[in-house]
């Protein structure tokens, strides 16, 4: 079968690229999904992240190679493998990243990528409760909402202890700047998820010249020459292949994208001979410059209800249930990171370098699927860090020419100095917000990592505390990045494969940098921007000749 456009991924870019490229009504649009429909209550309500965080029925449930400066752990990394991809089960802050992120974007040789260039885009792709304004946009298919109305009250002890250390407070972290103590927005709408599958791909699947196809795992994009002409499917066991008249757009994520290249025979000529794969385009790139967030949290118990009373007992559900249902607010209609910021710990720096989370709710995480997220058993909460933007690097390769194999996940957590001092940085942190009156005035004792186990002041026992408990907070990117080198890059600008022609990524994997915050609304802003430059393209004279000509020289 063919039609005009493929996409790859029904994630949280490609429901933008399935909405914006059919709604014209000129073109065929084909979404592939190895997962299935998101159909589930679990999908809707926001607390249902609790359940499919370890769910392989819509989670790939990945794990790093054992990380050398993590004492050797395996570090987990949740990946959503249903219709709307991890922004189906993500905690849903909505945070767009600070405008440097993307000036850094441009000043790294791509044109059009500055904050001043994407902003239009993010306005774009939200409803925001502020209403239209220079910063936030006021139709779009993303709603955001504020969560300040309805924080816990031991939330606002953190943000007084932040006022009474003279940090700034932060109204907006989507506004003219990021810095600061505030209360996080999320992506919901009427106390349900707000996903780019909800809000795109939604009224796109309404429209006859779309069509997507569940459970179908891209197993490799077919060429003729350099050109990429469809993809290769494996759908309940059976083999399938779909043509592309005009582009194969991959929106697999940081992690299935560099692998969905090299098992095509798109990436390090090396790498691919190790496996026995013929080489298409070499391109190194595919699959280096891997970065991601590390997280780790401090554990408290408080003197004061927090939430894991009502989420321990049985009448407490019942009652967040009830509320819910009633009026679709409360706990259950938010996310449990209800506070947080971002500050500077280098007084030589004015950019923050730091995010922090605010809990108000302690659970420990599970280290097996066969367990669940469950609170602890007293009032308690925590207090999370991390660096917001990490210099180590890492990368993402295959382990086999199997599709069905996972991909290698090696993101090399801490291996530069700059992220080792901001670890210390950021446990200093923690502790002088906790010195603050406001919440030793609700706080019996820090029970992890414990003033014995870390003594204030122990930078090497706050480096360790982190080595052995840190995690992943899933914002995986960078892995086929944007540049206008081939030899260092994977995509131009338009967000074209170099080498190649009528294959494009847009996902996570194409950002240069990490942006500073959490990354589900700057991957919605890339597709956004995507659709309109290949539609651009699409209808530029001489797109028709220019594939021709492609065809032909290859």
């Amino acid at each position: 079968m063919t039609y005009d456009y493929i996409i790859v991924g029904a994630g949280s870019a490609g429901c933008v690229l399935a909405e914006r490229l059919s709604e014209s009504g000129q073109y065929s649009v084909l979404v592939l999904e190895a997962g299935g429909k998101a159909d589930s209550f679990w999908f809707k309500i926001p607390v249902g992240f609790a359940k499919t965080y370890y769910d392989p029925g819509c989670n790939w449930m990945y794990y790093s190679e054992p990380e050398a400066e993590l004492a050797g752990r395996k570090i987990y990394a949740p990946r959503g493998k249903v219709q709307g991809g991890s922004g189906s089960i993500n905690a849903m802050i909505f945070v767009r990243g600070a405008p440097r992120d993307f000036d850094d974007w441009a000043a790294a040789g791509n044109p059009g990528w500055s904050y001043k260039d994407v902003l239009p885009y993010f306005r774009k792709l939200e409803t925001h409760a502020a209403g239209d304004t220079a910063v936030h946009g006021s139709s779009g298919p993303i709603h955001v909402t504020s969560m300040k109305d309805g924080i816990h009250p031991i939330t606002r002890h953190f943000l007084d202890a932040c006022d009474e250390l003279k940090f700034p407070r932060n109204d907006d972290f989507n506004g003219a700047h990021i810095e600061g103590a505030g209360v996080y927005d999320v992506n919901t709408r009427n106390g349900q998820r707000a996903s780019s599958n909800v809000g795109y791909l939604g009224p796109a699947l309404k429209r006859s010249n779309v069509t997507i196809e569940h459970h179908a795992l891209t197993t490799r994009v077919m060429f003729d020459g350099r050109r990429a002409t469809g993809v290769e499917v494996s759908q309940n066991g059976v083999k399938r292949t779909f043509n592309a008249k005009r582009e194969v757009l991959l929106c697999a994520g940081a992690v299935d994208t560099p692998k969905l290249l090299q098992l095509s025979g798109v990436g390090p000529a090396q790498l691919l001979a190790r496996h026995g794969i013929p080489v298409v385009h070499a391109l190194a790139a595919v699959g280096q410059n891997l970065q991601d967030h590390l997280c780790a949290s401090y554990y408290y118990r408080a003197n004061i209800p927090t939430l894991n009373g009502d989420f321990s007992s049985l009448l407490g559900k019942l009652k967040l249930g009830l509320q819910y249902l009633l009026t679709r607010k409360g706990p259950l209609a938010m996310s449990v990171n209800q506070a947080g910021g971002f500050f500077s710990t280098d007084s030589a720096s004015e950019h923050a370098n730091i995010q922090l989370y605010f809990n108000p709710l302690s659970y420990r995480i599970p280290k097996s699927s066969r367990s669940q997220l469950t609170p602890e058993p007293y009032p308690g909460f925590l207090l999370a860090f991390n660096p917001c933007r990490p210099t180590s690097r890492g990368s993402i390769e295959i382990a086999s020419a199997n599709p069905a194999d996972a991909a290698l996940i090696r993101a090399n957590y801490l291996t530069t100095q700059k992220d080792i001092d901001e670890v210390i940085q950021g446990s200093r942190l923690i502790r002088s917000i906790m010195k603050a009156n406001a919440l030793r005035a609700v706080t019996v004792e820090e029970t992890l990592p414990g003033e014995p186990l870390v003594p204030d002041g122990d930078d090497a026992a706050m480096l360790e505390y982190f080595r052995a408990n840190s995690g992943s907070i899933y914002h995986l990117c960078g892995s086929c990045a944007m540049g206008p080198d081939a030899r260092t890059a994977v995509v131009d600008n338009r967000l074209r494969v170099h080498g190649l022609d009528a294959l494009r990524i847009v996902d996570a994997s194409i950002f240069p940098n990490v942006t500073s915050g959490n990354i589900n609304a700057p991957v919605m802003m890339v597709a956004e921007k995507a659709a309109q430059m290949i539609l651009d393209d699409a209808t530029t004279p001489g797109f028709v000749q220019r594939k021709a000509l492609a065809a032909a020289s290859a």
